[in-house]
């Protein structure tokens, strides 16, 4: 009797000592290669030409990669992270091909970081030239 009580409760107790699975945390050196490789690379070529992570402050990476509107709301930002715009650009961009299988939520979160922490007032300001 005493067995069939305590076995419940040890598996009970065994549950909460798991900790939860986290959400994915960002991998900044990722971002900075990805937002050098994509992001700086196809800036390059247009009017506006490469922003530089250090152009804004923490608080404005923030607010526009939360708006998700890319070039005054022509384009989403969260597009550019995509498998298909990766698909899309890897003739001509190599770095596009070594992208393509990671998840494009992970993605934009090693972005993020990245000029979360490369920002104006961030930890490592920094520049993409």
């Amino acid at each position: 009797m005493k067995l069939t009580v305590a076995l419940p409760l040890v598996a009970a107790a065994s549950l909460i000592a798991i900790p939860p699975a986290s959400a994915y945390d960002g991998d900044w050196k990722r971002g900075r290669i990805y937002y050098r490789a994509i992001c700086s690379s196809c800036h390059a070529t247009t009017p506006t030409g490469v922003v530089q992570p250090n152009g804004r402050t923490k608080a404005e990476w923030a607010a526009y990669l939360k708006a998700d509107k890319h070039e005054k709301g022509k384009d989403s930002v969260s597009q550019f992270f995509s498998k298909a715009y990766l698909d899309s650009i890897k003739g001509q961009n190599k770095a596009a091909a070594k992208f393509a299988d990671v998840p494009a939520d992970q993605l934009m979160k090693d972005v993020e970081i990245f000029l979360q922490r490369s920002a104006k007032d961030g930890a490592a300001p920094a520049s993409c030239s």
